[in-house]
């Protein structure tokens, strides 16, 4: 038992772990701690800076300075030291190999430690944390990952911040798992952390919203622009190195910034167009024997990447959807093969049925969330606000300069500053130049939101649809409640992320009796139940008003439209008072319920008792 005042039984002082050299708690923490990212690093020193380091630890034999002059400097990294000391003394030998395995230890990577909700415990490379504690990165936290879904499924309110957490390790884990398969591939340290900061930087051009700044807001407020979020996230990265003077911390971990930079710039946005590319091998990164990283991060050949992989799980989690792809099986049948010349990453051919899975779920996820109807309309509402508001934003960028909502992407300063946080920032104001937009975001507050009229699709063989679709009605004298500017007209596209092809055609496979042959296989192959198509378009119609009377003119109207421009009979909901007074009348059985029915067909709807889709709110 020990007194009050601190005095007890004697205890043995505990002494430092054996053979570990560090007698003091000081001495112990001071090699845990991180390297100074401004110095340079030992395997990086030159041969004077070798000896002069032993010298100052107390190795002062000329005759052991001249050795590591010449052919023992070489080995001083590879393990294989040892077996040149051979012809000094015992003491000396061991004490020499205990200073520089410290000097080793003094400069240890320490990785940090990220506990996912989707992946668990994750680590990342100091270098990649010195890259996400930056205020281009942080800025990622502000951006919902699905925008205006999270208005329909509460449980999306993940943001950008931690799909790139996510994106970054996938990239590492799929890398190392080929760099452990095939040796022989001479993917390197640098090779990695390239591929994990494109991983981690792939979506710091995203806007306000994410999608809906750059697939609703910029082609409203700037028509025929081919401007996308990942040239902003190219001209974010730069921007992120250079204010954060980072170039010295990429070359201290090994990197080569002139031509990693590049590589890692044509990872997210694809080649950088210059006069001097080839057109055999665009990339200036990577030569084309390691081409095969480029479809690691953002896979422009088939579209399976490790970008896919995250959003699929971390937005399923969220939405409280089932995600239906495993990408660890996917990674443990990942493979280098080379095919027609050019090295691609394949998979085993009994694969290929979960691969048509994986882009059925990417088809599913955007059915049942990211076009969800009301999300569409919430984004349609915060995009008519953002409008509204654009020229009267001021956002400050470099040297002083002002730009608005639309501009702040040409400056990366004033990018930085543009978040989510716009939405509460116009919610909130009291500016009357701000009104109309601030009455526009209090509306989706009270859920008074503009009304869905109905969906249609075009029929086999019509023209410029997407021109059609967006046509305002010219004239609606014959319905004085409506004008062509209530209408809002949505032009969805449903695919399997290439448009009319089928992304499977563009992946490479391989059998396990010939692990380095790669081949295509067909659709015929595989499945008489796959698509037969891989794209469908769906136009929806919205109108901004909210009188009962006018919404059924217009839903009228709406199908009347449709069949003037040769689009499928739409499905409407059917409410307002001209609907109610006719779901009311009584459909006795027998002659009157078919008499009704007939009426109705004769008015071109399906009657009552038929079977109309009713979309719900």
């Amino acid at each position: 038992m020990s007194s009050g005042n601190g005095e007890g039984a004697f205890k043995r002082p505990r002494p430092a772990s054996p053979g570990d050299g560090f007698h003091t708690p000081e001495k112990r923490v001071s090699v845990c701690r991180a390297p100074d990212p401004c110095g340079s690093h030992p395997r990086d020193w030159g041969i004077e800076q070798v000896c002069e380091f032993l010298r100052s630890s107390g190795f002062e034999d000329p005759e052991l300075l001249r050795c590591f002059r010449g052919k023992l400097f070489n080995k001083i990294w590879n393990g294989q030291l040892n077996l040149y000391l051979i012809t000094f003394r015992t003491g000396v030998r061991q004490n020499l190999l205990n200073c520089l395995s410290k000097l080793g230890q003094r400069h240890v990577d320490i990785m940090k430690v990220f506990n996912d909700p989707i992946h668990g415990h994750i680590e990342m490379h100091p270098l990649l944390v010195r890259i996400i504690d930056t205020p281009q990165f942080q800025r990622l936290r502000y951006i919902k990952q699905l925008g205006g879904t999270y208005y329909v499924f509460p449980g999306a309110s993940h943001n950008r911040f931690e799909h790139s957490l996510g994106v970054g390790y996938l990239a590492g884990r799929l890398i190392r798992a080929l760099q452990k398969r095939q040796p022989e591939l001479d993917i390197n340290q640098r090779d990695i952390l390239c591929v994990q900061i494109a991983g981690l930087c792939h979506d710091l051009g995203h806007g306000p919203f994410s999608h809906m700044y750059d697939g609703r807001f910029i082609p409203r407020v700037c028509p025929g622009t081919a401007w996308k979020h990942e040239d902003a996230s190219v001209k974010m990265f730069e921007h992120l190195i250079d204010s954060n003077d980072l170039r010295p911390v990429l070359k201290y971990y090994g990197l080569k910034p002139d031509e990693d930079i590049d590589f890692i710039k044509e990872q997210i946005a694809g080649p950088i167009k210059t006069e001097k590319n080839s057109s055999s091998w665009p990339y200036r990164g990577r030569p084309e024997e390691k081409g095969f990283l480029y479809e690691i991060v953002a896979n422009k050949t088939s579209g399976i990447d490790v970008d896919k992989w995250d959003y699929f799980a971390r937005d399923c989690h969220h939405l409280g959807i089932q995600n239906n792809f495993d990408y660890v099986r996917f990674i443990k049948f990942a493979r280098v093969c080379e095919f027609e010349g050019k090295k691609h990453i394949c998979t085993r051919d009994k694969e290929v049925g979960n691969l048509y899975d994986m882009f059925h779920t990417r088809n599913c996820l955007h059915r049942r969330a990211y076009q969800h109807k009301i999300s569409n309309i919430i984004e349609t509402m915060i995009t008519d606000a953002l409008l509204k508001a654009n020229p009267h934003i001021i956002i400050k960028g470099s040297g002083g300069e002002e730009y608005n909502i639309a501009t702040a992407r040409e400056d990366m300063e004033a990018y930085t500053k543009l978040t989510d946080e716009i939405f509460l920032r116009i919610l909130h104001s009291d500016e009357p130049n701000l009104e109309e937009a601030r009455e526009i975001l209090c509306k989706i507050e009270r859920r008074d939101l503009y009304k869905y009229l109905g969906q249609t699709q075009p029929q086999e063989g019509t023209g410029n649809y997407k021109e059609i679709a967006k046509s305002q009605p010219s004239t609606l004298s014959h319905k004085p409640g409506l004008k062509p500017e209530d209408f809002i007209v949505d032009v969805i596209n449903m695919d399997y992320g290439m448009k009319k092809k089928n992304p499977v055609n563009n992946v490479r496979f391989y059998c396990k009796s010939d692990l380095n042959k790669a081949f295509r296989i067909s659709k015929e192959q595989v499945s008489k139940l796959l698509p037969e198509k891989f794209e469908e378009q769906q136009i929806r119609v919205y109108c901004k008003t909210a009188d009962e009377e006018t919404i059924c003119d217009a839903r009228k109207y709406f199908v009347q439209w449709c069949i003037d421009n040769n689009f499928t009979k739409p499905q409407v909901r059917k409410e307002g008072p001209e609907w109610k007074r006719e779901a009311s009348c009584a459909c006795p059985a027998g002659s009157g319920g078919e008499r009704h029915r007939e009426r109705e067909r004769s008015k071109g709807g399906r009657g009552v008792g038929g079977n109309t889709l009713h979309a719900s709110q």
